[in-house]
Parts: C-alpha cells; structure tokens; sequence
C-alpha cells in the first residue's frame, strides 16, 4: 500500500489534468446558461490548457485491463450533442482536412460532434477515475491518454482552430478593414 501515493495516477500531471477535465465537463453540462458568444470565449481558453495538461499526463501500465468502463449512454451524447448543436446553429459546420490522410481534400466537421466527443472521453475518465481501485485508476489514464492520442487530441484542434475563427467573427463583422491578423 505505501507505493500507491507514488503510483503514476496520482501524479501532478494527472491531478491537474483532471481538474481541467472536470471544468471542462461540468460547463458543458450548463451550457444553456451560456451565451454563444459566452461558450467560445469559456471554449478558446480551456481548450488548449486540455490539449497540454493531457499531453503531460505519463504513460501508464494497466495490470488489469477488465477494468476499464465506459459510461455515456448514447442517450447523454445525443444530447449534448443536439443542445450544443442548436447553440452553434450555423456555425456548427466547418471545413477540415480529411482526417483519412489526405490533406488535399475537405470534409465538413461539425463543433458540436467534436466537443461532445471529446466530452465523452473526459467524462468516462473521470467517472472510472473517482472508483475506489488502483486498477479502475491505471485503466482511466491509460484510456484517456489513448484515445487522446488517437482521436480527441485532433478533434479538439480541429475545433480550437475554428474557435478562435468564431471568436474574432465580432472583430470582423464590426471592421470596415480586414483586422492584421489575416
């Protein structure tokens, strides 16, 4: 027992990590007490902070792979999904480089698809975390660095990228002049 506090999942790195994933979770939860403009504001700051604290988190061994839960029922998904969807309105949609490989074509992505998703990884991260098991803990941070290694990494700078776009739309709309940063 006296190597637990020492044990990869309760480093730094991961506890910082989850405290970013809770806030993030938790306010897209209430999103609707959120403006559009208010959400993109919250979404271009906690973004990348995401992006960096799930990059630090250390690799991690699993001895028990059985272990590993998922938790959002699609139900919860195409809610959020939906609300968020709804809030986004017409500038949900975006254009992005197929994600396939090839870079010379362009797909439509949608922000909500792209920020639920990435919900849905924290959220079943911080569900299996909170379980009272060492093994519970290794599945959720060796899970989410995997599939923040293999999906919602580029998902959310996808989605950052068409932000900070959103974000400057009032700069734009209210300029006669094309703002510097073009």
């Amino acid at each position: 027992m006296n190597d637990i506090p020492d044990h990869p999942v309760y480093s730094k790195n991961v506890l910082e990590f989850i405290t970013v994933a809770y806030d993030y979770s938790v306010t897209l939860k209430k999103k609707e007490k959120f403006k559009k403009n208010e959400l993109i504001h919250y979404l271009r700051k906690v973004l990348p902070l995401l992006y960096v604290k799930a990059d630090l988190i250390p690799d991690t061994e699993v001895r028990n792979p059985d272990a590993n839960e998922r938790f959002v029922t699609e139900e919860e998904w195409e809610a959020l999904f939906n609300q968020l969807r709804n809030l986004f309105g017409a500038d949900d949609e975006f254009w992005l480089t197929d994600p396939s490989g090839n870079e010379s074509e362009m797909v439509k992505g949608s922000m909500a698809e792209h920020l639920t998703d990435i919900w849905q990884d924290l959220q079943d991260f911080l569900v299996l975390y909170q379980k009272n098991s060492i093994m519970a803990k290794e599945n959720a941070v060796f899970e989410v660095k995997r599939l923040f290694n293999e999906s919602w990494g580029i998902r959310l700078v996808n989605a950052l990228k068409q932000l900070h776009f959103l974000g400057m739309k009032p700069v734009i709309d209210t300029d006669h002049e094309m703002p510097d940063f073009f």
